[in-house]
């Protein structure tokens, strides 16, 4: 039974919605939302893209498009997200891991072998996950304030098969949460500490697209203030001498640089100063 016409007319159909809606890859989010709603890849959609849709997938594309069209990000959408080389589950509870948070990996890939890394507010995983995946030989832990937070990193873990030890907590937790003491690790527990923290300033919430406005967890996005309430209160957490990897928006660069030594900004893709690498006092 056919549903919605074929392929090829519900992608114009939606394409044409989310435009009207706008949506900034109008097209592109039609094909992620079809595919998914038909179970194909997208480049399958070309080819069959005569093809008649079924009547269960026309349903299930509407209600696709209609969350869409309501400025819902596509990630929340379908349920996941890609990050790097792993794809994780991510809904409401958590941000969607962006392009420029991988700039954060890189930066930390570059750490000894063997080095305890710790991540500071991991929502959905990203930054660890990805870095146990990609040096196993890495001693990972991660912690958020959200238990919302640490229940999807938790389920990620699993599904990814790696053992990442997690703790809610705010701020930077306590190392023997980890099996880690003042003992067996001297006066730093972490040879890298790394974060993804809150650094939208209540100003500039309001200037954000609705997907991240409407949609996004706040308590992910602003710490009050001007931005760097969050970034402050976790490096006066963490033991001087300490290497730091604090990633934050381009117009922070020099305030961030100004609260460590030896600090260096990494730029990401676009060319901005995305991620300040330096050593906490």
């Amino acid at each position: 039974m056919s549903g919605a016409g074929t392929v090829r007319d519900a992608l114009a159909a939606a394409t044409d919605a989310l435009g009207a809606a706008g949506c900034d890859t109008p097209q592109l989010d039609a094909e992620l939302l079809i595919a998914d709603a038909l179970g194909v890849d997208r480049g399958e959609l070309v080819t069959g893209s005569a093809s008649d849709v079924p009547a269960p997938s026309a349903r299930a594309i509407g209600e696709r498009v209609r969350r869409r069209v309501m400025r819902e990000p596509v990630a929340y959408i379908l349920g996941r997200k890609g990050f790097r080389h792993i794809e994780l589950a991510v809904d409401p509870r958590v941000l969607i891991p962006r392009p420029e948070t991988e700039l954060l990996v890189e930066v930390a890939l570059s750490a000894p072998r063997g080095a305890r890394v710790h991540d500071v507010g991991t929502g959905s995983g990203a930054v660890a996950l990805a870095l146990m995946h990609e040096r196993p030989d890495l001693r990972v832990s991660a912690s958020d304030s959200s238990p919302g937070a640490i229940d999807v990193a938790r389920a990620n873990a699993r599904s990814l098969g790696l053992d990442l030890p997690l703790a809610v907590a705010r701020g930077l937790p306590d190392p023997i949460a980890f099996g880690l003491s003042s003992r067996n690790a001297g006066m730093r527990p972490y040879d890298l500490v790394v974060a993804n923290l809150p650094y939208v300033s209540i100003a500039e919430m309001a200037t954000l697209a609705p997907e991240i406005r409407n949609h996004e967890p706040h308590e992910a996005l602003v710490p009050g203030g001007n931005g760097l309430e969050a970034i402050r209160d976790v490096l006066s957490e963490v033991p001087a001498g300490t290497r730091v990897a604090l990633e934050h928006s381009p117009r922070q660069a020099r305030a961030v640089r100004g609260l460590l030594d030896a600090a260096e900004t990494h730029h990401d893709l676009a060319g901005r100063e995305r991620v300040t690498v330096g050593t906490a006092r």
